[in-house]
């Protein structure tokens, strides 16, 4: 989620009509937004609670050197929910119908949280189009680690206006509740590990905040240890959202990583 008000004067991501396009990637019409000119980097957000607008600062920076492909994932923004499954595969797929439509180019990928997840099943189902990773607060997932039970009145005492405005932005409002139920089936029937870890073929940069409630840094250094060409970047003392704390911190690990 957004952190703080948001200034006037700054682009809203997400919904942003002079940036914003759609693609029918298969029974869901997904939205994504493009920025900047120049090698292409695809930005994925967090799930559920996330949205484009709170990868703001990275495609502010990342903008002015390259081009910015930000997707709203499916059920996420103006994204259809679609009748499928919001699997990783799924979204994977998703993120590969809008690059065959947008570059002919690899990219790179920068995924926060679930857009992490969504990152790793793209690079290693689709190798070719993936030639580097950043991936945020994501780590080997364990059937069971966490208990899934996102219900509407839990989500909406976290921030209202937050969820308000989500929904007021969603093509299908009348079905965030049954897809909160499939997300909750979906996440708690999970296992994400060395099947997929150990396909990434491309250079990969794991990012977490020390503290990470979500993705305990255990499970981020055994992702890390499992990805054959990884490095890893730990954020002293930052939550699960280490880039809205401590952007500075995060974004130092990130130049180095896309310029070598």
């Amino acid at each position: 989620m957004q952190a703080g008000p948001t200034p006037k004067d700054a682009i809203p991501y997400g919904n942003n009509a002079k940036a914003g396009r759609y693609l029918n990637t298969g029974k869901a019409k997904i939205y994504y937004e493009i920025y900047g000119k120049g090698k292409p980097v695809v930005v994925l957000h967090g799930g559920i609670v996330g949205s484009t607008q709170e990868m703001g600062q990275f495609i502010d920076s990342l903008s002015k050197m390259y081009q910015v492909i930000a997707v709203s994932t499916r059920g996420h923004g103006k994204s259809e929910m679609g009748s499928e499954e919001p699997s990783y595969e799924r979204k994977a797929a998703d993120i590969n119908a809008i690059l065959s439509t947008v570059t002919k180019d690899s990219v790179t990928v920068l995924g926060f949280s679930d857009g992490a997840y969504t990152g790793y099943f793209l690079a290693a189902m689709h190798p070719e189009k993936v030639k580097k990773l950043i991936a945020i607060g994501a780590g080997e997932w364990k059937q069971g680690f966490r208990t899934f039970n996102n219900r509407r009145e839990v989500l909406f005492q976290l921030d209202s206006l937050y969820f308000k405005q989500q929904l007021a932005l969603s093509p299908q409002p009348e079905r965030f509740d049954e897809w909160l139920g499939t997300l909750n089936k979906y996440y708690s029937s999970l296992n994400i590990g060395k099947e997929i870890f150990g396909k990434i073929q491309c250079p990969s940069l794991i990012i977490a905040g020390e503290k990470d409630q979500n993705a305990p840094l255990e499970t981020v250094l055994a992702a890390y240890k499992m990805i054959p060409n990884s490095q890893l970047s730990i954020i002293p003392n930052a939550p699960h959202p280490a880039f809205l704390v401590n952007f500075s911190a995060v974004w130092a690990s990130m130049p180095p990583f896309l310029e070598k």
